[in-house]
């Protein structure tokens, strides 16, 4: 028996392989919707794909499931409570499914979703009582659990999955041996809780020692504990668990319908008719010059969740990119389930060369020209895009805390007709927000470099007011 984990970094997605080589057979589990990787691991072992198996309707990532079936044939594999409308072959608590030397058992384990499953993993060369890993989906992650909060808002409490996530907890997962290893969904940086660690496998019994939420307590008290003080969901969360129950296009035609070069004027009418101006390029190549009305959202940080908290998914995108970056820009909103990419702007900025009257520059400012003007008689205001938490942290003095996901919302709070300066921990999230700044009017935003980061390593010092010495962040 073979069992191998991916990792996408940017989402902070584990997916994996179960693979038999005496029957040359592989199931896959919670896959990404770029499947490349899983259909070139079973061309080089020379496996079959069978079935293809959804812990739960994910909400922070659109899955591979159809994109499987259609290239090998795979089953669509849930638990028993997965309503669909494609067929799927459902699984009830304690049913099994055995190929070769692997035996996998379906727990229904409901909490972070009513339909959540956990698998655990026999390798029969081995033992046919004793497990060796399971793969818990996100009910059971490193350092944390699931979040019960998220189906609240259609029809589930957060009270009623906190109670069914300390049953399937105790009843079923933890019954399990101390030895048996523990391979979740998500890892650090994954909004679907708030204590993931950094590690990708753990065993049970490490987990029952240090999980706090695994700890001797009433379900009150549980329910208490992994209710409070989660991470604001991103908005597109919803969006991407309803997808995830429907048939939809796979990732191959929406990149095939996506990858049109536009002229400028073609641009520009896109523009004119609602569309979602997209630039992926740094922030400071953002800032050197960038096309009125556009967004900043860069694809080398979190480009997906970011897109996913400041997008429409519903209205047409138009990307502005560095030539020959359009295909991965496509494929990494994709992932989320945003297919409206209409195109992008042949040749990059490189079209505006002739038209200086489209063009838009960022300003940006430094620590320390940022500190000479709080000391005038006039200053700027600074506004604080971080989380609310990452503020309380420590931020500069008399700024303003308005999260990113709440900018545009929130715009009014910030004094018109004077300077404002914007930042987040280290740069990424203040060139979207200054973006959001422009739209909004606020010709004299400003974003700061470095961010609060480099606040801290100019002035990082009690003299200069500040809040704390923190300097970590959960969302750069």
């Amino acid at each position: 028996m073979i069992v191998k984990q991916f990792y996408l970094q940017c989402l902070a997605h584990a997916s994996y392989m179960i693979a038999d080589e005496k029957t040359k057979t592989a199931v896959v589990v919670d896959p990404q919707r770029d499947i490349d990787q899983y259909i070139q691991e079973a061309r080089a072992n020379g496996w079959r794909i069978r079935s293809v198996f959804l812990t739960h309707f994910h909400a922070d990532f659109l899955a591979g499931h159809l994109e499987l079936q259609q290239q090998t044939g795979a089953d669509i594999c849930m638990g028993s409570k997965a309503q669909t409308d494609f067929p799927i072959t459902s699984y009830k608590d304690g049913e099994m499914l055995e190929f070769g030397t692997v035996r996998i058992k379906v727990l229904e384990t409901p909490g972070h979703t009513p339909e959540s499953i956990s698998l655990v993993v026999y390798d029969l060369t081995t033992s046919s009582d004793r497990p060796y890993c399971v793969l818990t989906g996100d009910t059971l992650f490193i350092g944390d659990v699931g979040r019960p909060d998220l189906m609240a808002s259609v029809g589930t409490t957060a009270e009623e999955l906190g109670s069914q996530l300390f049953d399937s907890l105790r009843n079923k997962l933890m019954n399990l041996p101390d030895e048996t290893l523990v391979y979740p969904a998500h890892g650090a940086g994954s909004m679907c809780g708030k204590n993931l660690s950094s590690e990708t496998v753990s065993t049970l019994g490490k987990q029952r020692w240090e999980n706090y939420a695994l700890q001797p307590m009433t379900k009150q008290e549980f329910i208490g504990l992994v209710t409070a003080d989660q991470p604001e969901a991103p908005a597109y969360f919803g969006y991407d668990a309803q997808m995830n129950r429907e048939t939809h296009p796979t990732l191959a035609t929406v990149v095939e319908k996506s990858l049109q070069p536009l002229s400028l004027d073609e641009t520009l009418e896109h523009q004119q008719t609602g569309a979602q101006m997209i630039d992926v390029r740094k922030a400071v190549d953002y800032a050197g010059g960038h096309i009125k009305g556009s967004l900043n959202i860069g694809l080398m940080g979190k480009f997906a969740t970011w897109a996913g908290t400041l997008l429409d998914p519903k209205r047409p995108v138009v990307l502005i990119t560095e030539p020959g970056l359009e295909q991965e820009a496509i494929e990494r909103l994709g992932r989320i389930g945003f297919d409206r990419v209409v195109g992008y702007l042949k040749g990059g900025m490189e079209a505006l060369q002739e038209r200086p009257d489209l063009l838009q520059k960022g300003q940006r400012i430094s620590a320390q020209m940022l500190a000479e003007l709080l000391s005038t008689t006039h200053p700027p205001t600074v506004v604080d895009v971080r989380a609310e938490k990452e503020w309380e942290a420590g931020h500069i003095d008399r700024s303003l805390n308005i999260p990113l996901p709440h900018l545009a919302e929130q715009v009014q709070r910030i004094p018109e007709g004077m300077p404002v300066v914007v930042h987040c921990a280290s740069g990424y999230r203040s060139s979207a927000a200054l973006g959001i700044l422009e739209k909004a009017g606020r010709t004299q935003a400003m974003d700061l470099i470095g961010g609060y980061d480099a606040w801290l390593t100019t002035w990082g010092h009690p003299k200069h007011k500040l809040q704390s010495e923190c300097t970590t962040s959960c969302a750069r």
